[in-house]
């Protein structure tokens, strides 16, 4: 299916866009990391400062929701509940984030119902995107990886085809 425009007219690609597979863009980044150009250490700071402000932010909301409850004095049980469960959580979302950063889910249907959990833990998210991205951009090593084994296959079969296919030697019949 051809990709349309608003006006219903179909969309050419841009003359300078190179034959084969395209690079995956990667949140914040696009495709900057293909080449670390287009600001990309920028990007990369932006990013781990963000997350990390994230964090804290988030810390702080739910510094809030605990002093909430302290006030509504709803027992030493809840509280410690209410903590326990904010550090489980945060500690499956952080090594499940983690995880995505460098292999594909092998089962999407368990990832999409980990989401909610996942949610509920932020800031382990919030952690591991900050901490990826002191490295390199959150996903790019697996980005990289895919894209560049794509590339490969792309070149080994265009290298593997004859110019001219009319120039084929025919298959003698027997």
């Amino acid at each position: 299916m051809d990709p349309v425009s608003d006006d219903d007219s179909p969309r050419t690609p841009a003359a300078g866009t190179p034959a084969g597979p395209q690079p995956e863009e990667i949140r914040f980044f696009g495709t900057t990391w293909v080449g670390h150009d287009g600001h990309y250490g920028l990007r990369r700071v932006a990013v781990a400062v963000g997350s990390l402000l994230a964090a804290a932010a988030g810390c702080l909301v739910l510094r809030f929701a605990y002093q909430g409850l302290e006030i509504a004095e709803v027992g030493g049980f809840v509280n410690i509940l209410v903590v326990v469960m904010f550090a489980i959580c945060s500690a499956i979302a952080f090594r499940k984030t983690w995880e995505g950063f460098s292999r594909r889910p092998a089962d999407p249907a368990r990832e999409e119902s980990l989401r909610s959990l996942k949610a509920i833990g932020f800031i382990g998210s919030l952690l591991a995107y900050f901490f990826r991205s002191l490295t390199e951009a959150p996903g790019e090593q697996l980005h990289r990886t895919e894209y560049e084994t794509a590339r490969a296959q792309y070149e080994k079969r265009r290298a593997s085809r004859a110019g001219n296919p009319s120039a084929r030697k025919k298959p003698k019949r027997k």
